[in-house]
């Protein structure tokens, strides 16, 4: 079985939930014109079919590997690397002053969309690159900026995130990495970083690492913490490479999935010279570090729908080729492909009806991002809460997805070689980095929510509530998760918000997921008018029509544990927890 790119599904998602042709109508997306959007789709999904795809197994199977000091990938990745960067794809979103194409946010997302459904660990590369472009972009010097953009922006050189240590998981605040001043503008780097993704690769010519560490006599805790850019090899002022800063490969992490992916462990300075600069003010590093972590949310979130498509795609290849048993409701007692049994047409309905849910909210989300950038009115608000809401439900929907995916190969799909487990275990990461999902939720009922005083959430479940049209679930849930919120703003502890944090997100998501399937069913209905034997369309109004009657009910039952407050939690010590 061979990946397709999904590019009409992409094509009609950016139109009727990005809005892309009114981001175009701004003098600054103005190169995003129809036809743009059309080639870039459909050049980025082939792309990926032919270059990315095919390394997907290789890539699991041999993995990124340490060789005298060094991360070296597996065969392959080396030259796809080098045509993706030869193509431009990685330019799509970067500053055009920079040698970026200064194209959507929208449309790097959906670029992203294509690679990752056909190699998840090798596009956590770019995802990587961009939230060092955004940060350096929004906080940098306008020497840093000349200096490492024009390569981050072409992908000639990469960029990580190095925040996790092994004392200071989720807790940034605890981190003990230290910046000491050499006098001339330059910070010795020492400490060790865990975690951090493409920290090494033999890909790029350069390796851009954005540094959290702490100055001397810096405040304990998150206030005391500044961002620091540090070269893999350090750069001259006419951007030519120089010597080698002494950053250590302690190891790469032997983890579950997402081999392709070299997860390593970096020690800082501690045999020789590691020199880093300042990135923003210093103590500005939890600002810095937001403007990468809140774009690696969305584009995390994204990774739900990457493996929701390439796990659905193989279920749905391997139900039309298996048979097996007479359909129970059929006339005829011989054996029948599987895609014909009750059971699992339920499992595919619900892998196409969730992945296709969960593009509309990243879709969305990153049409906000964009509006931001324009200073639309109200974008910046909306991008904010939609982030914890695509972080969480995209990859807890991809998981779930990937579970169904083996479940409908049965026991094929426990044995490694057919491909779909791969997909369970590369997407279980997802739920847990740039902050684990329930970091996510918390966020929303800690900070999102009271966003204009709770004016922004309500009216968003509003504007559901008014639009649901003809889904009397839906409307039901927006006021569900109405009531929800007005007693965590109005009547709830801090620990009672918590307590039903998960529960709720999940409601909300579910309930804008739903909103997007009534648009985008109201916009493939009238195309049907016109079109009436229209394959796509037909099959996206019975997906819409699936989420809409089937998993927004489902929703519902959230709520009694959204509002359950947190005594029960807390009826236990540890000790007798732990008995």
């Amino acid at each position: 079985m061979s990946f397709t790119a999904p590019t009409t599904e992409q094509i009609f998602v950016l139109n009727h939930i990005t809005g892309i042709e009114e981001l175009a109508a701004h003098e600054r997306f103005a190169d995003a014109t129809p036809d743009m959007v059309q080639a870039i789709v459909e050049g980025v999904g082939e792309f990926a079919a032919n270059e990315f795809a095919p390394l997907n197994r290789i890539g699991d199977t041999v993995g990124a590997r340490v060789q005298d000091g060094r991360v070296v990938m597996p065969d392959g990745y080396v030259q796809a690397y080098k045509n993706y960067v030869a193509n431009g794809w990685g330019s799509i979103n970067a500053p055009a002053e920079f040698g970026g194409q200064g194209l959507p946010f929208s449309l790097a997302l959906m670029a992203l969309d294509s690679l990752g459904a056909a190699n998840m660990a090798f596009a956590l590369c770019p995802i990587l690159s961009v939230g060092s472009i955004e940060s350096i972009y929004h906080h940098g010097s306008d020497a840093q900026k000349a200096l490492f953009l024009p390569k981050l922006s072409t992908g000639e050189w990469t960029g990580t995130m190095n925040l996790t240590e092994p004392q200071a998981g989720s807790d940034v605040g605890a981190l003990k990495a230290t910046a000491t001043p050499l006098g001339d503008g330059k910070y010795q780097i020492r400490g060790q970083k865990i975690y951090i993704s493409f920290g090494d690769h033999d890909m790029a010519d350069n390796i851009v690492h954005l540094v959290l560490a702490r100055t001397p006599d810096a405040p304990a805790g998150t206030k005391g913490i500044s961002l620091f850019l540090v070269p893999k090899y350090q750069v001259g002022s006419d951007g030519s490479i120089g010597a080698q800063n002494d950053i250590k490969v302690v190891s790469i992490e032997h983890k579950m999935g997402i081999n392709a992916s070299p997860t390593c462990v970096l020690a800082y300075g501690e045999e020789g010279e590691c020199v880093g600069e300042l990135i923003g003010p210093e103590f500005g590093g939890m600002r810095a570090m937001f403007t990468m972590m809140n774009n690696a949310r969305i584009n995390v979130g994204l990774q739900g729908v990457q493996i929701g498509e390439a796990a659905t795609q193989k279920a749905i290849w391997f139900a039309q080729e298996r048979t097996q048993s007479a359909r129970a409701g059929g006339d005829s007692r011989d054996p029948v492909a599987i895609i014909e049994h009750p059971d699992v047409r339920r499992m595919l309905l619900r892998m196409k009806a969730g992945t296709q849910a969960i593009r509309a909210l990243l879709y969305y989300a990153a049409g906000q991002v964009d509006r931001a950038a324009l200073d639309i009115d109200g974008a910046r608000e909306m991008a904010d809460l939609m982030t914890p809401l695509a972080k969480l439900y995209g990859t807890d929907m991809g998981s779930e997805i990937a579970s169904l995916g083996i479940q409908v190969h049965g026991g094929m799909g426990y044995v490694e070689e057919t491909g779909a487990a791969q997909y369970y275990r590369d997407a279980r990461i997802a739920q847990i980095y740039e902050g684990t999902n329930g970091i996510q939720a918390a966020d929303l009922v800690g900070r999102k929510l009271g966003i204009g005083g709770g004016s922004v959430l309500m009216d968003h479940l509003a504007r559901i509530g008014a639009e649901a049209g003809d889904a009397p679930t839906l409307k039901e849930l927006a006021g569900a998760c109405t009531e929800v919120a007005s007693w965590m703003l109005n009547q709830a502890s801090i620990d009672d918000r918590l307590s039903g944090s998960y529960a709720f997100t999940t409601m909300v998501s579910v309930a804008t997921c739903g909103w997007l399937m009534a648009t985008q069913l109201r916009a493939a209905q009238a195309g049907l008018d016109g079109d009436p034997d229209n394959a796509f369309l037909k099959a996206k109004t019975v997906t819409c029509r699936y989420y809409l009657d089937v998993m927004v009910a489902e929703a519902l039952s959230l709520k009694n544990s959204a509002m359950a407050g947190a005594d029960l939690l807390y009826a236990l010590s540890a000790e007798e927890m732990a008995g």
